[in-house]
């Protein structure tokens, strides 16, 4: 009779690079009397990464960030002895009061997610901290110009050119896209789709829904990057026109109110509205569903699926509530494995570098050293090849 194995077993069984590690970290034990603060999205292949980095010795203590926790996760790591506050939460002072939880532990290391973590550190210093690592683009322009207030190690893993092309243009187009099929079961075939930021993974985006048969368009505030767009083969038309004709509307910029009440009279009647961004800020969710003109919202929360209901009959879908579409609605997966397998031991090794001491304050807010790049490169070719 055979055993039934839960989610996370499998992810790990398939988190190559992270098992290789963690064995090392058994023998190594690089973390060895220290706590390490988390907030960081809490799904299975995050589960992997902290019990890497409680394989190195660490004390992990940790929490989720908005809407992504799941409560088998939470149960799966406390059962292993990973420290977690609080639960699930799309409520932002909720989430607030677990990240001061985290950082009232002081500890003396920190991997966030968005600058979270960091920003409270910036405002109310303690001197045990040795640094370490922001995972998004959104954390960064976050953390820049707190530098001075960060005089110790940040290592950005979203600057990593690993990061840029493994997690954010193959991944995360492919869970966005993915999402989309998932949660609204609808087709792709000769969608209009728009596309709000062309980075990496707005990139990402725009190409899957153009290898599924949709007619794609980008829009980006950077004239140079709406370039590369047009020699990529995607339309750029002026956001208007790019809003009014889109059937699907896709934001991954990194910053706030892309999508707003003011655009509300140019959105199509039966429009999807998902936003990939690390912050549920990226579609101003409140303004649409306060906006005069909504008489009624249908939500449907199992689906991860509101429809805004406007006078004179129009209908649009927002997914997810504005949150990351990849991490909602159901069965959320998030990113492939192999991609967070790379990106995270990105993440394990750069934490080992700076608990090691090796690193001081002119590498507060850098991206990821270029050996530990090169070295998880070749990890990953050897294992699979």
């Amino acid at each position: 009779m055979a055993d039934t194995g839960s989610r996370i077993e499998w992810v790990a069984s398939n988190c190559r690079l992270l098992r290789t590690i963690a064995d090392a970290f058994g023998a190594t034990q690089p973390f060895k009397g220290l706590t390490i603060g988390t907030a960081i999205h809490l799904e299975p292949k995050t589960a992997v990464l902290l019990l890497t980095l409680k394989a190195g010795g660490a004390h992990v203590v940790s929490t989720g960030n908005l809407n992504s926790t799941q409560p088998e996760t939470i149960a799966f790591l406390k059962a292993r002895g990973i420290d977690i506050v609080g639960t699930r939460t799309t409520d932002p002072s909720a989430h607030d009061r677990f990240l001061d939880a985290i950082v009232a532990r002081k500890p003396d290391l920190l991997l966030d997610n968005g600058g979270d973590l960091f920003a409270r550190v910036a405002e109310a210093p303690y001197a045990t901290l040795r640094g370490g690592t922001e995972e998004t683009t959104s954390g960064r322009m976050r953390l820049a110009p707190l530098r001075a207030a960060l005089p110790f190690p940040v290592l950005v893993i979203n600057d990593s050119p690993i990061k840029q092309f493994a997690e954010n243009r193959h991944a995360v187009g492919q869970s966005l896209f993915e999402a989309y099929l998932r949660v609204t079961n609808r087709s792709t075939n000769g969608k209009r789709v728009t596309v709000f930021g062309y980075g990496a993974c707005g990139k990402g985006v725009a190409a899957c829904f153009r290898n599924a048969y949709a007619d794609v368009s980008v829009v980006d505030i950077n004239p140079v990057t709406t370039l590369e767009a047009h020699l990529d083969g995607f339309a750029t038309p002026l956001r208007e026109a790019a809003i009014r004709t889109a059937d699907i509307l896709v934001t991954v910029t990194g910053a706030p109110d892309v999508l707003t009440a003011n655009d509300m009279p140019l959105i199509k009647d039966g429009a999807i509205l998902l936003n990939g961004g690390h912050f549920p800020t990226e579609i101003d969710v409140a303004g649409l569903t306060r906006m005069d003109g909504v008489q009624e919202v249908t939500a449907y929360p199992d689906e991860g699926i509101e429809t805004l209901h406007l006078a004179g009959g129009r209908a649009i879908n927002l997914l997810g509530g504005g949150h990351m579409a990849n991490l909602a609605g159901p069965r959320p997966l998030g990113n492939s494995i192999e991609s967070m397998d790379l990106g995270f031991a990105l993440q394990a090794r750069c934490l080992e570098r700076i608990a090691g001491g090796a690193l001081g304050a002119g590498h507060s807010v850098v991206p990821v050293p270029a050996d530990i790049d090169a070295a998880v490169a070749q990890a990953y070719l050897d294992i699979n090849r």
